[in-house]
């Protein structure tokens, strides 16, 4: 099988070789020095502010925007949410569950926040801003910098999920002035799903310590404190922490960041300039190196490429859902992929076109 999705990715085999291994007992002085380890590492590729700390949630991503939610909002902030897709859609459902005031700016599939989104609410006594700055949905990435100079000019609450940006794109929490930055296991950390992380400013960190999340489980004050001992309340998805400490080594080790990024960009160029050559053309106007969404030109249902695909050449791409399930498909090239796998998917699209399937 190759995987082309966003998410779960494919992982090197030094990752799948803990994930094989026993699961050790994790209250004990090892596990918290892995813990330190991993935040550390976080902090540092995230860019952040010093003073900022990090969480290790076992859940989704999902999981993590709720709790960044409910520890650091209250019904008496007034947000804005960027809904460009599925995910900018979530945030704006996890306000309205807990009631807290928002507005949304609800783009068109593939279109990128411009200024003129953002000037309706300059000086309009808001105090929060959600944004998914790679709606996975529709492979948008939102422009950083517009954002951040709008929070910063107007005192906004910055929460910021790059679960499936992060070490795929440039993010410079502390540059940006980001509050919170969201992230999860699954994308282009490579390990299997089942822990999102949380990274908090000094600014956030200030929120969380004064909020009542009003729950147990995502209660960030909880995870804060047992963090300083490098444990977490509850256990924990030990093996996957595990791993997630294998892999931010490693990344470590190749140069860091900046090298992870240029990796994955020079995937998604490749990928982009030989797609040229099918009936397709691609969705975003601002993409992100993390994946490709593309529109089928002639009339050809997206799904059942994909099922194709998946069945008859057990390759993976990711389909969508919902309105945009027959219209759009993504290609990820985040996880364990290189050119040669690429070259696998274009053989097996060109056979296809020969089939007039595509």
């Amino acid at each position: 099988m190759l995987n082309f999705t966003v998410g779960p990715v494919q992982s090197e085999d030094y990752v799948r070789e803990i994930g094989s291994e026993q699961v050790p007992y994790f209250r004990t002085p090892e596990f918290s020095e892995v813990m330190f380890e991993n935040e550390r590492l976080v902090l540092k590729f995230a860019k952040a502010a010093e003073g900022s700390r990090a969480v290790f949630i076992t859940g989704s991503g999902t999981a993590s925007m709720e709790a960044s939610v409910i520890n650091t909002l209250t019904k008496n902030d007034k947000a804005i949410v960027v809904n460009g897709g599925s995910f900018g859609h979530r945030f704006s459902e996890i306000l309205d569950i807990h009631k807290i005031p928002h507005d949304d700016i609800t783009l068109e599939t593939g279109k990128a926040l411009k200024k003129e989104h953002l000037s309706a609410f300059e000086g309009k006594g808001y105090t929060a801003f959600l944004v998914n700055v790679h709606e996975t949905s529709t492979g948008v990435h939102y422009d950083m910098d517009l954002i951040s100079d709008f929070c910063k000019r107007n005192g906004i609450f910055l929460i910021v999920d790059a679960i499936s940006s992060f070490l795929a794109d440039e993010f410079d929490m502390a540059r940006l002035g980001a509050d919170i930055m969201l992230t999860g296991s699954q994308k282009a950390l490579a390990c299997p799903p089942g822990v999102s992380i949380i990274v908090t400013s000094p600014r956030a960190l200030k929120r969380i310590e004064a909020a009542d999340a009003g729950c147990m489980y995502l209660d960030l004050k909880r995870a804060l404190s047992n963090g300083e001992r490098g444990q977490t309340p509850f256990t924990p998805a030990v093996g996957t922490l595990l791993q997630i400490n294998a892999r931010l080594k490693k990344i470590d080790e190749a140069g860091g960041v900046e090298a992870e990024i240029k990796r994955i960009n020079g995937l998604a160029e490749y990928f982009r300039e030989k797609i040229k050559a099918f009936p397709f053309e691609t969705v975003s106007e601002s993409p992100s190196n993390a994946v490709t969404s593309l529109r089928p030109t002639n009339g050809v249902s997206a799904y059942s490429i994909f099922t194709v695909l998946k069945d008859e050449y057990k390759i993976w791409v990711c389909p969508n859902g919902g309105e945009l399930k027959e219209k759009i498909l993504r290609v990820g090239h985040i996880g364990a992929l290189t050119m040669r796998d690429y070259d696998e998917l274009f053989k097996a699209l060109e056979d296809m076109r020969a089939r007039k399937l595509i």
